[in-house]
């Protein structure tokens, strides 16, 4: 397991669009390029497990998106997955990326479909001179709004009392309702509840959790678009799901 101190000095904070991201690259810069999205409210240290085993054959890039994990969380952000997707754009350019695949999970399925949209769009002959997409793997995540089930902590999040049940999540809350989402036989590891609440606390975090969660109406709102970037796409796109996740499992498949 990669500690969260050992992710952080491996990683570096960069200004990106303005705001300071934490970013991370790993492997051979010659090899195939893979972006790794992360979900909600998670960050980048999700994929810690499987870090070493995608390093030894892409050069893997991968950050804290805006309002998540070691990256800023401004209070007055609107955090639009739009202004994600150009995030990500930005670094790419930055990195002087040219083309390169995309693994996603949950929050970060609906970036890659707005940046997968912009691909699809480019090719109606306005041209584009972004870094172009190779293939895309989803992971569980709401590609399709009418499929997606919030947990009753996200409903609340998404209510009028949302930034006063931000105030009252606390660490054992926020384990239960992980336990809840990762499924009877894969439960989260104290280090990973140990990991993942200071992620979510750094930089005051809680104070955006209501923010974020606005990635649920706003997937409603760019229906057309984003699930229209999924069949309009003419790059390889694949589809790995765990049946049991209550929000985005059987049900979604």
């Amino acid at each position: 397991m990669i500690t969260l101190n050992e992710w952080q000095q491996q990683g570096q904070l960069e200004s990106i669009n303005g705001q300071q991201i934490f970013t991370r690259q790993g492997g051979d810069k010659s090899a195939p390029v893979l972006l790794l999205i992360h979900g909600y409210p998670s960050a980048s240290w999700d994929w810690e497990g499987m870090w070493e085993a995608l390093t030894e054959c892409y050069y893997v890039i991968t950050l804290d998106m805006l309002g998540f994990g070691l990256s800023a969380k401004p209070k007055n952000a609107c955090y639009l997955i739009t202004e994600q997707a150009d995030i990500f754009q930005s670094y790419l350019n930055k990195l002087k990326v040219s083309d390169y695949h995309i693994l996603a999970h949950d929050y970060g399925d609906t970036v890659a479909q707005e940046l997968l949209a912009r691909q699809v769009n480019s090719n109606d002959g306005s041209g584009s001179h972004e870094p172009r997409i190779a293939s895309v793997c989803f992971l569980n995540g709401g590609l399709f709004p009418e499929t997606h089930k919030p947990v009753l902590i996200q409903k609340l999040l998404l209510s009028p009392l949302g930034p006063l049940v931000a105030k009252l999540i606390n660490k054992q809350k926020f384990a239960d309702n992980l336990q809840r989402i990762f499924g009877p036989e894969t439960p989260p590891t104290q280090e990973v509840v140990d990991t993942l609440w200071p992620l979510l606390n750094h930089n005051n975090g809680l104070a955006v959790m209501q923010k974020l969660i606005d990635y649920i109406p706003q997937r409603k709102q760019h229906r057309e678009r984003w699930v229209g970037a999924v069949i309009n796409s003419d790059v390889p796109i694949k589809l790995i799901d765990g049946a049991k996740d209550p929000i985005s499992g059987q049900h979604m498949i």
